[in-house]
Formats: C-alpha cells, sequence, structure tokens
C-alpha cells in the first residue's frame, strides 16, 4: 500500500483519497500560523546545507513545516476498478470532489451515477453540499445511501431561504435515497460490496465498509466514541472491522481530553490504536481532526499515536496521519 497525493487517479486498483479530515467546523490557517511556519522554516533553511536544491530541503523539514493538515471537514472518495466514485460524507471537503467532477463531465459529457454515503448528518458531514457542483447539472445522477429514512428532509432542511438562497428540492440534478439498513449489504456491478455498522455517537452514526472483487477491505468509521469502557463492544465488533487493509478512524482527541469530554461521541488516538491492534487492522488512519488542533500539535498526536503502537508490542499495524489530499491505494 502507499499513500500520495493527487487527483482522481486513472488506475486499475481500489483507491481512497482524502479530501477533508477535520472535525467539527473547518479550520483555516490563520495569519499568525502561517508566518510561524515561514519563519521557521526560513530558520531552518538559513541552518541547512547551502548546496541543496530547494525539492531537497524540503524534503528536510518536519511534518508540520512541510505540510498542511487541511481545513475542510469530513469527505472521502473510493474508486473503484472500474473508475465509479463512491463519496463519504459531504463536508466542506465535497466541494472540491464537485468541482473535479464537474471539470471530467465538461471533457467527456457523459451523464454520471454517484453513490453518496452519510454516516450521519450532524452539520460538518453535510454543509458541503450547497457547494457541490453536481446537484446543479441534470446529467448527474446522486444516489445518497444512509440508514435515515427522512435524509432528504434533513437535506431539505439545511437549504430552506433563511439559511440559503437555493432550495434542496429545486437542484437540477436527479436524486435517489436509498435506505441502508445494518444487514443489508449493496454490491455493485464493479464487484464492490457496501455494508455498515453502527457507532456510538450523539444521535447516532454508520461506518461503512467496502470490500472488492479481491477481498481488499476499507473502512471508515467516523464520529464514533471507543473508551476503555468499552472493551466489550469493541471486541463484541470484531467480526466488522477484523483484518481491515485499511481504516480511517475518529482520532479526534487526546487521551486526557477524551476524559473530559466523555459522551461528546469522539475517540481518543490511544483508543485507535487500541481498537485497530485490537481487530488487527493493517494500516489505521487517525482523522476528525480537533479544529483548534495547529498542525504541529496534531504532528505530536502522530508521533504519540506511533509510540502507543509500539509500547503494545510487535503488532504489525501501520499508522498514518490524515491530511487533505492523501490516498491510498488497495
Amino acid at each position: 500500500m502507499s499513500d500520495k497525493e493527487s487527483r482522481f487517479p486513472k488506475i486499475e486498483e481500489v483507491v481512497v483519497q482524502l479530501f477533508g479530515v477535520r472535525g467539527s467546523i473547518a479550520a483555516p490557517l490563520r495569519n499568525q500560523d502561517y508566518k510561524s511556519k515561514i519563519l521557521d522554516i526560513v530558520s531552518k533553511y538559513k541552518a541547512s546545507d547551502a548546496s541543496l536544491s530547494p525539492e531537497e530541503f524540503w524534503k528536510t523539514l518536519p511534518y508540520h513545516l512541510k505540510f498542511v493538515t487541511g481545513s475542510d471537514t469530513t469527505c472521502v472518495t473510493v474508486t473503484d476498478s472500474d473508475g465509479e466514485i463512491y463519496i463519504l460524507d459531504m463536508g466542506t471537503g465535497i466541494r472540491n470532489v464537485g468541482d473535479q467532477l464537474v471539470a471530467d463531465y465538461f471533457k467527456k459529457k457523459e451523464k454520471k451515477n454517484i453513490n453518496i454515503f452519510v454516516t450521519h448528518t450532524h452539520w460538518d458531514h453535510i454543509q458541503g453540499l450547497p457547494f457541490f457542483k453536481p446537484i446543479y447539472f441534470p446529467d448527474f445522477n446522486l444516489r445518497f445511501h444512509s440508514v435515515y429514512g427522512d435524509l432528504s428532509d434533513r437535506l431539505e432542511a439545511q437549504q430552506q431561504p433563511e439559511f440559503f438562497p437555493v432550495r434542496f428540492s429545486t437542484v437540477s440534478c436527479r436524486k435517489e435515497f436509498i435506505h441502508f439498513p445494518a444487514d443489508k449489504v449493496f454490491e455493485f456491478p464493479s464487484g464492490m460490496k457496501v455494508e455498515c455498522f453502527p457507532l456510538r455517537h450523539p444521535g447516532g452514526s454508520t461506518s461503512f465498509k467496502f470490500t472488492n472483487r479481491e477481498g481488499k477491505v476499507f473502512i471508515f468509521a467516523t464520529d464514533a466514541e471507543f473508551t476503555g469502557q468499552d472493551m466489550e463492544i469493541i471486541h463484541e465488533s470484531t467480526p466488522f472491522f477484523s483484518g481491515a487493509d485499511l481504516l480511517v478512524m475518529d482520532s479526534q482527541y487526546t487521551l486526557d481530553e477524551s476524559f473530559s469530554k466523555f459522551d461528546w461521541g469522539h475517540t481518543s488516538y490511544t483508543m485507535s490504536v487500541n481498537c485497530a491492534t485490537s481487530w488487527n487492522v493493517k494500516n489505521l488512519v487517525l482523522t476528525h481532526h480537533e479544529p483548534s488542533y495547529s498542525d504541529q500539535k496534531i504532528f505530536e498526536i502522530f508521533e504519540s499515536a506511533v509510540e502507543h503502537k509500539q509500547s503494545l508490542g510487535g503488532h504489525p499495524l501501520k499508522i498514518h496521519l490524515a491530511r487533505e489530499g492523501l490516498r491510498f491505494h488497495l
């Protein structure tokens, strides 16, 4: 498995790409944070080997100076071997997904079916929908998959005239709302199978599991609260999560912060590592980053997660840090 950054890839394998990785609210980089990054980079450049090229120097920088984690709220895409795109959640990250889909549409002028899977309807997971350009094109058919029988009404509510100038019911795309019960397995033409599992979160949330023809498994489990008191639940859910090749999981809090925010519906990085280890997951991606955390703080959490994994023994789990644009190949 490799991780790279790009737009939608044109390859024969299944690709998972991250378009929004912040939790709760979008968190753009502030001017003072940007200034601090620039000053740190200049300082390191002055102390570096003068013979290094700009690209070589960039490679020497620590994570928080080399990258920005990203400001957009949750959105992930899965592209299968047939080139079909599945979208998970509609946070502000979906705007960039839509821009690319519309650009591709103008090149080919082909009608397009888009499957969107909704984990839950808290605002940070649906607020990007009004800015998702495909909803304004009649050649796009949007299929919304969720556990909610009233999803259409929920999405309509955020586009009432008091909140947005265009009603969701009047946009030009075609819309289908498909109920996705916990015991259902959907199979798509490419052979991709999708199933879901309920998570503990205020108002409920849903994890989705994608399994391709070759048996590679990707699981998206954001907005879930697992604590040390939930070990029985953790082990009961093992059949769903067991052996996943890639698990993108809510890891919003530090362990100390999770104690003070009990029942807020999110997981500490420590418990995410515990869960992934218990479930024999191969790759864990820490996501749903706290909006108040800087890139440096988020990277420190990643380093602590790696250290915690090492303290658990020789488990081969590989840990990754979610950032916008990152993609994984299955």
